[in-house]
Protein backbone atom coordinates (compact mmCIF):
# COMPACT_ATOMS: atom_id res chain seq x y z
CA UNK A 1 0.00 0.00 0.00
CA UNK A 2 1.25 3.50 -0.84
CA UNK A 3 1.10 6.32 1.70
CA UNK A 4 1.00 10.00 0.80
CA UNK A 5 3.93 11.63 2.62
CA UNK A 6 4.16 15.07 1.00
CA UNK A 7 2.15 17.10 -1.46
CA UNK A 8 2.66 20.55 -2.92
CA UNK A 9 -0.43 22.39 -4.13
CA UNK A 10 -1.07 25.59 -6.08
CA UNK A 11 -4.26 26.99 -4.51
CA UNK A 12 -6.49 29.99 -5.16
CA UNK A 13 -8.10 31.24 -1.93
CA UNK A 14 -10.11 34.27 -0.84
CA UNK A 15 -8.37 36.84 1.40
CA UNK A 16 -10.46 35.58 4.32
CA UNK A 17 -9.78 33.29 6.05
CA UNK A 18 -6.22 34.56 6.42
CA UNK A 19 -3.24 32.27 5.85
CA UNK A 20 -2.95 31.21 9.50
CA UNK A 21 -6.63 30.29 9.75
CA UNK A 22 -6.48 28.58 6.35
CA UNK A 23 -3.52 26.36 7.25
CA UNK A 24 -4.91 25.65 10.73
CA UNK A 25 -8.15 24.33 9.23
CA UNK A 26 -6.21 22.05 6.87
CA UNK A 27 -3.92 20.69 9.59
CA UNK A 28 -6.97 19.98 11.78
CA UNK A 29 -8.01 17.46 9.09
CA UNK A 30 -4.46 16.05 8.86
CA UNK A 31 -3.29 14.98 12.33
CA UNK A 32 0.49 14.92 12.65
CA UNK A 33 1.00 16.93 9.46
CA UNK A 34 3.21 19.95 8.95
CA UNK A 35 2.05 22.69 6.57
CA UNK A 36 3.96 25.50 4.90
CA UNK A 37 2.09 28.20 2.98
CA UNK A 38 3.72 30.80 0.73
CA UNK A 39 1.73 33.63 -0.85
CA UNK A 40 2.68 33.75 -4.52
CA UNK A 41 0.28 36.41 -5.82
CA UNK A 42 -2.37 38.75 -4.46
CA UNK A 43 -5.18 40.45 -6.38
CA UNK A 44 -8.28 42.37 -5.35
CA UNK A 45 -10.34 39.43 -4.06
CA UNK A 46 -8.06 36.38 -3.98
CA UNK A 47 -4.59 35.08 -3.23
CA UNK A 48 -2.64 32.42 -5.05
CA UNK A 49 -0.75 30.36 -2.50
CA UNK A 50 1.70 27.48 -2.64
CA UNK A 51 0.99 24.93 0.09
CA UNK A 52 3.35 22.14 1.12
CA UNK A 53 1.83 19.48 3.37
CA UNK A 54 4.01 16.75 4.87
CA UNK A 55 3.08 13.90 7.18
CA UNK A 56 3.12 10.14 7.64
CA UNK A 57 -0.16 9.22 5.97
CA UNK A 58 -1.96 12.24 4.52
CA UNK A 59 -5.62 12.03 3.53
CA UNK A 60 -5.81 13.86 0.20
CA UNK A 61 -9.62 13.89 0.13
CA UNK A 62 -9.77 15.50 3.60
CA UNK A 63 -7.26 18.14 2.45
CA UNK A 64 -9.34 18.92 -0.65
CA UNK A 65 -12.49 19.13 1.48
CA UNK A 66 -10.88 21.53 3.97
CA UNK A 67 -9.66 23.79 1.15
CA UNK A 68 -13.08 23.78 -0.55
CA UNK A 69 -14.92 24.45 2.71
CA UNK A 70 -12.94 27.70 3.05
CA UNK A 71 -13.68 28.85 -0.50
CA UNK A 72 -10.38 27.74 -1.99
CA UNK A 73 -9.72 25.74 -5.13
CA UNK A 74 -6.74 23.66 -6.17
CA UNK A 75 -5.18 24.85 -9.42
CA UNK A 76 -2.61 22.08 -9.61
CA UNK A 77 -0.72 19.39 -7.77
CA UNK A 78 2.88 20.45 -8.29
CA UNK A 79 4.73 17.71 -6.44
CA UNK A 80 3.84 14.44 -4.71
CA UNK A 81 5.84 12.10 -2.52
CA UNK A 82 4.47 8.65 -1.73
CA UNK A 83 6.03 5.77 0.13
CA UNK A 84 5.20 2.10 0.22
CA UNK A 85 5.25 0.12 3.40
CA UNK A 86 7.11 -3.17 3.47
CA UNK A 87 5.70 -6.12 5.40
Amino acid sequence: MAYLRRIELDVLKPHQPNSLEFTSAIVDKSPGARIELTVAEVDEKTETVDIVIAGKNLDYEAIVEAISDMGGSIHSIDRVEVESEFD
